[in-house]
């Protein structure tokens, strides 16, 4: 028998193969008339320590926009499932939110809403099946637009809102695409270009314009960001996605825009002295992404003999209860399971004053967007 450090590393599965489906033939479980809730409906009581919560987070963001510093809402895939679109959208037309950001998920249930009007599907089925996330339009049009996006240059974030504002893309033809490489081989663009190239050339892609109708697109918030320029970035990870599934799928493309909007992230946390960060429903990719962004804006500004970021204000929303910890007094010991809630440790090792809200986002959300418009 061959010792196992001498034994073959065997080749990588090859995933061009996986047989994608038409999106329009999935069972979907979220239907847009069923989830999208309407941004001047009444907002439901939160209870009275997050209702204390929401008050002082909207005096705090009124604050901070009075100062021109930074509004961040971080959120995660289920706030788009749940319908909260026009409530982001509305708060986005007032002023009160300065930056976006969602990981991969959350733009893909934007997306197949804006496309199709409906998104989500059955895990526990289609996984057994071979068909959870092999939905030809979602991982075609997706990638379609981050590489498109890639030759601008354009993030994840903007490129997708472009996409669907515009309702498809202008693809260069072949030859150009092969010019400028042999012209210009050592261009900032040069890798975006050849990646676009291997696509058109590997998909049939014809040059030329592809009309990508999105009936939907007035739900859209990443539609919406592009249109008013706020600017939305994605930090998606590669195979958390389901456009990781389809064969068009590139994973330069999808990292060359996703370094890209790490970059635009860390300016909005750059202006964030006393500013807010709202942390809704990203349990894993908020705190991560914020953590080392945070490091690297108080490293450079340490370099040019700058203060820290100070002064801000940090509100993490979850429905579940925190570990039943109070967070206000500071991280838990190692021993207390509260410890390992990630959402709340990084958020709470990060200055400024974090604030831990138990409640559901709908609420959250609702009751926010009522205090900024003025209404009780």
């Amino acid at each position: 028998m061959t010792p196992y450090h001498q034994q073959r590393v065997p080749e990588p599965l090859d995933l061009k193969r996986v047989k994608v489906l038409p999106l329009e033939s999935r069972r979907s479980l979220s239907r847009l008339g069923d989830a999208l809730v309407n941004p001047d409906s009444p907002a439901p009581p939160a209870g009275e320590l997050a209702e204390l919560a929401i008050t002082a987070c909207a005096d705090r963001i009124r604050a901070a926009r009075q100062r021109g510093a930074s509004v961040l809402l971080i959120y995660g895939a289920h706030l788009v499932k749940n319908g909260l679109m026009a409530v982001v959208n509305r708060s986005l037309d007032l002023g009160f939110v300065t930056h976006l950001a969602t990981n991969g998920a959350g733009t893909i249930h934007d997306w197949e809403f804006s496309y199709l009007g409906r998104t989500e599907e059955s895990v526990r089925d289609n996984v057994a099946t071979g068909s959870f996330g092999t939905w030809d339009e979602t991982g075609r049009f997706i990638n379609l637009a981050v590489l498109a996006g890639g030759l601008r240059p354009e993030g994840y974030g903007g490129s997708l809102g472009r996409f669907i504002s515009e309702e498809g893309v202008t693809l260069p033809s072949v030859e150009d695409l092969k010019q400028k490489l042999r012209a210009e081989p050592e261009h900032p663009l040069a890798a975006a270009r050849a990646d676009f190239l291997q696509a058109m050339l590997r998909h049939a892609l014809p040059s030329g314009r592809i009309d990508v109708k999105h009936s939907h697109q007035a739900a859209s918030i990443l539609a919406h960001a592009f249109q008013l320029g706020v600017p939305m970035t994605v930090h998606p990870g590669i195979g958390y996605d389901i456009i990781t599934t389809h064969p068009m799928f590139n994973g330069a493309a999808i990292g060359r825009a996703a370094a890209l909007d790490f970059a635009l992230f860390s300016r909005a946390v750059d202006n964030l002295d006393g500013g807010v960060v709202l942390s809704v429903g990203s349990a894993i990719m908020g705190p991560q992404v914020f953590e080392k962004s945070l490091s690297c804006v108080n490293n450079l500004r340490l370099q040019e003999g700058r203060q820290v970021v100070k002064g801000h204000s940090i509100y993490v929303v979850d429905i579940q209860d925190g570990g039943k910890w109070d967070w206000s007094t500071g991280e838990p010991p190692k021993t207390n399971p509260a410890y390992y809630l990630r959402f709340c440790k990084s958020f709470a090792r990060m200055g400024g004053e974090m604030n831990y809200v138990e409640c559901d986002n709908k609420v959250f959300l609702l009751r926010l967007l009522s205090k900024l418009s003025g209404a009780r």
